[in-house]
């Protein structure tokens, strides 16, 4: 057989293929699968590989059981976790309200220029993080000249040393990310809002309903579903910041101000060159935010079957 009609053959062989209701739709997936095991599944497990082993090498590795786990009771991973704790409560408070609000006034036609409204929150999310994490270091600056000091002195308060103490070097990497991500979180429930019917909203402004009670008893119930994916998107990005601590502080952190959790990995496995200690702290913090995620989602009751 000649190459032509082979090469013919096998076409016609493809287009079968993928023309087939049955292959067509593994096919479809088949990318997102191929990443998903490439990128995602066997990372973490060569991570849970590498936690219970010393990494001396890639091809040279002593296992040593749970040693690695056990190093995680120290005061620096504590205070990491602390951290990352009282920064993701402050987050999940402001960034999920203030983009609801925002959403919600921006998607009336009561509100003039809308869509420049709408711009203007999402610009901050294309700033680069170094940039604007820079800004903010000379704004919350420990000097009595920098802006947020003179704010400070305008209302009689004394000066803060933002990046020497704990609350306030919070307040530094919390405001931030809720500049940067307000309007991402915003366009969210701008589309979520696009499929609550108008009728209810007629029928509520027929009985009487003001602004505030139109919002809560019907943009807030039907925007449930948005609500949770974003509010888990926050619990996640809260966890594992490093890019607010890093450009803030850079490699020091005084007393251990600024140290996050994925922080510590990158000062453990990359610095100290303790990949199986760095692999078991990656390991712990994933644990953390699959729980807190599956007890949010249990909360909301996502996991009951409807009746």
């Amino acid at each position: 057989m000649s190459d032509k009609p082979r090469r013919r053959t096998a076409l016609g062989a493809l287009k079968h293929v993928l023309y087939s209701p049955g292959a067509a739709p593994y096919l479809f997936v088949l990318p997102f699968v191929a990443a998903f095991l490439l990128f995602f599944l066997y990372p973490t497990l060569q991570t849970i590989y590498m936690s219970f082993h010393r990494v001396l090498s890639l091809t040279n590795m002593q296992y040593i059981g749970l040693r690695n786990y056990q190093r995680l009771n120290n005061a620096q991973f504590l205070g990491a976790l602390r951290l990352n704790t009282h920064f993701t409560l402050i987050t999940v408070a402001l960034l999920i309200p203030l983009p609801v609000t925002f959403a919600a006034m921006l998607n009336s036609r009561l509100i003039k220029g809308r869509n420049f409204f709408r711009s203007a929150l999402f610009i901050p999310s294309l700033t680069s993080v170094i940039v604007a994490g820079i800004s903010f270091r000379l704004i919350f600056g420990s000097l009595e000249f920098s802006v947020a000091n003179r704010v400070m002195a305008a209302f009689g308060q004394m000066p803060v040393r933002w990046n020497l103490v704990y609350w306030p070097s919070i307040v530094i990497m919390a405001s931030l990310s809720i500049w940067r991500m307000t309007g991402v979180y915003m366009i969210y429930f701008l589309s979520g809002l696009q499929s609550v019917p108008a009728e209810l909203y007629e029928s509520a402004d027929i009985d009487g309903a003001n602004f505030l009670q139109k919002f809560f008893r019907i943009t807030v119930p039907l925007l449930k579903p948005t609500i949770v994916y974003v509010l888990t998107l926050v619990v996640f990005e809260g966890y594992r910041m490093f890019t607010e601590s890093y450009v803030y502080w850079n490699e020091n952190t005084p007393g251990g101000l600024g140290l996050t959790i994925t922080r510590y990995i990158y000062q453990e496995a990359f610095r100290k060159n303790d990949m199986g200690f760095g692999s078991a702290i990656g390991i712990t913090l994933l644990g953390i935010v699959m729980v807190i995620n599956v007890i949010q989602l249990t909360g909301f009751g996502l996991f009951r079957k409807e009746r």
